[in-house]
Formats: C-alpha cells, sequence, structure tokens
C-alpha cells in the first residue's frame, strides 16, 4: 500500500482572522452566539468586518448583516471600543424587503480587534490556538460571555477549552469559573451550541473522516460533496489512474493498494469511531472484501451501495466467512437515503445527506426521521437505491 497525505486547508475565517492579527490589520469579529426560532443563520456563524467595508464571512446576509456590518465599521479609529452585544428579533417589522421575517432572535457579539494595541499580543495567541484546535480536528468549545451581570465577567471575555473540557486559551482577566467548566458538554456527543447564565457555548465539532472505498464515478462525487459539508476525506482503490489528486482534489489521504490488505491495515489503528467508511466499489467481489473488512471494526458508520439482491448475496457470503450477525446489522446497506436517485450526482446528494444525518442526529432524532437505527443497517422502508 502507498499513499500521499496533504494538509487541509485551514478554515477560511479563521485563516483570514489569524492572517489579520499577524499582519497588524484591524478588524470586526461578528459572531452568531444565540438564536431562537427560525432564523437565517444558527448560533457559531460568524463575519469578520475591515475598514474598507469588505468582509469575510456571512451572518446569512440580508438587512442583519447589513446592519452588523454598518455598527462594525463606525468602531474602527475609536481605540476604546468594546465589545458589542446586537440583538435582532426577525418579525414582519425587521427584514420586510429581504424577505428575513423568520419570527425567530439572533444574538450577535461584534468584537473589535486591534492587533497595534496593548492586547492584541493576547489576540494572537489566542486566535492561532483557536485555529490550530479546530484544524487538529479534535473538537473543543469556546466559551463566550455575552451578559456580565449574570456571569459576573465582562462583555467579550472568551475562553477556549479542548475535547477534553480543559482550558487551553483564554481571552479574559480571569480565569474560567467553576461554573463556566461545569456547564462544557463533551464534544464526543456533538453538542449544539447553547447560552447559559450570560455565556454562550460555541462547539468546535469533532472533524468527521470519510473513507471512501471505490475511486468511481460516485466515489468521487461523494468525496466532492462531502468535503464541502466538513468531512475528511480519504480515498482507496487499487488503481491509481482512479484515487488521484486530479480526481479528489480535497482528498485528505490518497490509498493506492490491494483494497483488503489495505482495508486491513487501516483497521488496525486508524479506523475508530470517528471514521466513516463507504463502499462503492466497482464490483461485487470488492464490495464485499471491503465489507469484511470494515463491518467489524469501530468505524462510526459503514454504508455499501448495491441492489438488495446484491446485498442479500454478499451478506450470505460473509456469514459463511464467520462475520457475525450483530455486525452486518449496522451496516446501512444500501447507503443513501431514498429520494429516488438515478443518476450519479443524484445518488452521492442522498449518501452524503445521509452521512450528515449520521453525523449530527442522536439515535432516536436519526430513527424518528429516517426509519432507520443508527445501529441498524437495514432500512424500514424500500425504495433503495
Amino acid at each position: 500500500m502507498t499513499f500521499t497525505e496533504t494538509i487541509p486547508a485551514m478554515r477560511d475565517l479563521l485563516a483570514e482572522l489569524n492572517r489579520c492579527l499577524d499582519q497588524g490589520r484591524a478588524c470586526v469579529y461578528c459572531a452568531v452566539v444565540e438564536t431562537r426560532g427560525s432564523t437565517p443563520q444558527k448560533a457559531g456563524a460568524a463575519m469578520l468586518v475591515f475598514p474598507d467595508g469588505t468582509q469575510t464571512g456571512t451572518l446569512g446576509g440580508g438587512c442583519v448583516e447589513a446592519e452588523v456590518k454598518q455598527r462594525a465599521l463606525r468602531v474602527f479609529g475609536d481605540p476604546a471600543a468594546q465589545p458589542e452585544v446586537l440583538t435582532f428579533n426577525l418579525d414582519d417589522n425587521y427584514g420586510w424587503d429581504d424577505g428575513l421575517i423568520c419570527g425567530g432572535r439572533m444574538t450577535i457579539l461584534a468584537d473589535p480587534l486591534t492587533p497595534a494595541s496593548a492586547a492584541g499580543a493576547a489576540e494572537k495567541g489566542y486566535y492561532r490556538r483557536y485555529r490550530d484546535l479546530a484544524e487538529q480536528g479534535t473538537g473543543g468549545t469556546e466559551a463566550v460571555v455575552v451578559n456580565a451581570q449574570t456571569s459576573g465577567a465582562p462583555v467579550g471575555s472568551r475562553y477556549l477549552f479542548d475535547s477534553q473540557g480543559c482550558p487551553v486559551a483564554q481571552l479574559a482577566n480571569a480565569p474560567p469559573t467553576d461554573g463556566i467548566i461545569h456547564r462544557l458538554t463533551p464534544v464526543q456527543q456533538r453538542p449544539r451550541p447553547s447560552l447559559q447564565h450570560g455565556v454562550a457555548y460555541l462547539p468546535i465539532l469533532p472533524r468527521i473522516t470519510l473513507l471512501v472505498v471505490g475511486g468511481g464515478h460516485v466515489g468521487q462525487a461523494v468525496a466532492r460533496l462531502a468535503a464541502d459539508v466538513d468531512f475528511e476525506i480519504w480515498a482507496l482503490d487499487d488503481r491509481e489512474r482512479y484515487v488521484n489528486r486530479d480526481r479528489f482534489p480535497t482528498a485528505r489521504r490518497l490509498l493506492i493498494g490491494d483494497i483488503g490488505v489495505t482495508l486491513k491495515e487501516l483497521a488496525r489503528d486508524d479506523i475508530t469511531p470517528s471514521v466513516y467508511g463507504i463502499i462503492v466499489t466497482r464490483g461485487h467481489a470488492h464490495d464485499e472484501e471491503a465489507l469484511f473488512h470494515l463491518a467489524t471494526t469501530s468505524a462510526g458508520y459503514v454504508g455499501m451501495i448495491g441492489s438488495k439482491r446484491k446485498i442479500k448475496l454478499i451478506y450470505e457470503d460473509l456469514r459463511a466467512r464467520d462475520i457475525p450477525e450483530s455486525a452486518l446489522a449496522r451496516v446501512h446497506a444500501p447507503l443513501g437515503l431514498d429520494i429516488g436517485s438515478q443518476t450519479v450526482p443524484e445518488i452521492a446528494i442522498s449518501i452524503v445527506a445521509e452521512l450528515i444525518a449520521r453525523r449530527n442526529l442522536d439515535a432516536v432524532e436519526y430513527q424518528s426521521r429516517f426509519g432507520r437505527d443508527q445501529t441498524q443497517g437495514m432500512p424500514s422502508h424500500a425504495g433503495r437505491l
């Protein structure tokens, strides 16, 4: 087996923010810290506003983004500018022209960053650590104070925690209180943003790796879409002309070698619950060999494409090879949500939609929406791919 590896691009906004701080450029970091009801963006969405009126990122567009941007532009040139909490109620009196009558509420923290000031060094260190944590993909949490009275800390105080809940950086005059640490949610549960006692908790979610077994048209299309929604991509095939940088430009790892041998090697150390595997090879025999090695691993998701007849035959063969029934029961086969897919792009969409649902929803919600238990592979309805 051989593979090549590249470093995935940094998250665009954090990359730009760090460039600004390193170059001594001022900006206002605007982040959604809480939403209620229907809103164009949810907590965690962010935007950088620069003195020349340009921006990176979005808060959802429309009137909310425009007003936040206007307020942000006013603070440039004011060395005493402080973080400001902005709240918008999206009702029929607000945003009619922009179609933002969502009925919800958005709370946004606009935080001026002035790297040339005395606080600049601390800001550089904090956001560099934030970027590193996001790049590592192991997860973490940022706790941001948005109400001084209920939290007991100044608005804009920031605390960064790793996946174990340990403090790793802060932009604050005092360390985090026991109350802030106590309210952290383990990132292994893929927590959602929350606001408690004046502190917004913004998860840095662990990045899920998608192992695409099969470099054909479906595998290529799935990898492209999955990378767009923040899966880290590994692509495996026994043919170098199908797994290369031209076909999989976003892949973190390109694995070329015998499918069974390569998966056996990966299963020793690399396949963990944070790895999802999909089997989309060019033939029945390769699919069976791939499933033989993946079904009994600790992968968080294993799915295989194909007709129900093909899947039935492969399962019978694997039972004869002593693969436990419990291992086969957790396989998603046929994989993908039932949207009547016909073309390769439609099939890829159905597969990536299921991967997103598996990543983002807990078992009860997943089952209620899609009639498919996260621990059981076979769907409860017919008409699959």
